[in-house]
């Protein structure tokens, strides 16, 4: 097991980096979240945490704190195949971390015709948010390499919980993808994702992938109808896979695109991390629950 760590630094402390930081004060050590703007600092300190505003797309960052352990959390510019906010963040580091843990998503592998997979598939992203991601990844485990430091990839898929169900969508009645048309999806609970993330920081091997889901793959048909059953709202119709990739968002569009169900066998296997939420059927009530970080984000806003 590696040393307790004094300092994390996260960057990127949303909602996840907030569950993430309240973990790693209850065992002891000092938290410093990297958010971009005021409303979000003003969220952290409502939750105790001390907060640093950096903007990752700024020519140049101040130095960042010294931290034992480091978790990568901000996600790429929307455009692009490559991850400058990460070089930027790595640049402005005042001092070189032990382990890093950067947050990348599923997308990097593509599309698999629904098959299982696990952390040795090839990675052929499919999407430009899929390539970004492999961009930084790669980018993360050459620069660990040069520095000596323990980096560890979380491959995350949906994630899911208080203030992230589709309310907004199930409302307006956007059509969703017929049953027997919808790709395979994978998600994972955001305290889950959380928890998950500092088990990979204690014990994660050197430059090793992770695949952080539950391990319950359905379809995002069968999610949204399972938020709108939960919700208590009409179920939206259902539609052709052709008709409904013609109107959906890019982002949408790249998960319809890449069918896949993710093994999280190597997570709970090699170092016994468990979901709270090991499927839909617990996480989704879950998600309705009072919850301070979310609370904090919302009174800051």
């Amino acid at each position: 097991m590696t040393p307790r760590p004094m300092h994390a630094l996260i960057v990127g402390c949303g909602d996840v980096g907030c569950r993430l930081a309240r973990l790693l004060a209850a065992r002891g050590t000092d938290v410093t979240g990297v958010v971009r703007s005021p409303a979000s600092a003003k969220a952290l300190d409502r939750l105790g945490i001390r907060a640093r505003i950096a903007d990752l797309d700024a020519d140049t960052i101040a130095d960042l704190p010294a931290a034992d352990w480091l978790f990568h959390f901000a996600p790429p510019p929307e455009k692009g195949e490559t991850d400058p906010r990460l070089a930027q963040v790595l640049d402005a580091l005042s001092a070189v971390p032990q382990r890093l843990v950067y947050l990348s998503t599923s997308a990097v592998y593509g599309d698999c015709g629904g098959r299982w997979i696990d952390e040795s598939e090839s990675c052929k992203p499919k999407s430009a948010r899929g390539f970004r991601r492999l961009d930084a990844e790669r980018t993360t485990l050459d620069w660990a390499s040069a520095h000596g430091v323990a980096a560890m990839i979380l491959r995350v898929p949906g994630i899911y919980g208080p203030g992230r169900l589709p309310m907004q969508r199930l409302a307006a009645g956007t059509p969703l993808v017929q049953g027997d048309q919808s790709p395979f999806t994978n998600r994972i609970h955001a305290d889950d994702l959380a928890a998950a993330a500092l088990r990979v920081a204690e014990a994660g091997t050197a430059g090793a992938a992770y695949n952080v889901s539950d391990g319950q793959p359905t379809t995002m048909t069968d999610y949204f109808l399972r938020c709108a059953a939960l919700l208590g709202v009409p179920p939206p119709p259902q539609v052709p896979l052709a008709q409904a990739l013609a109107t959906m968002s890019p982002m949408l569009k790249s998960f319809l695109e890449e069918s896949k169900r993710l093994s999280n066998r190597r997570l709970v296997e090699e170092l016994g991390w468990t979901p709270r939420h090991a499927s839909l059927d617990s996480g989704l009530p879950a998600s309705l629950a009072a919850d301070e970080v979310v609370q904090a984000f919302t009174a800051a806003a």
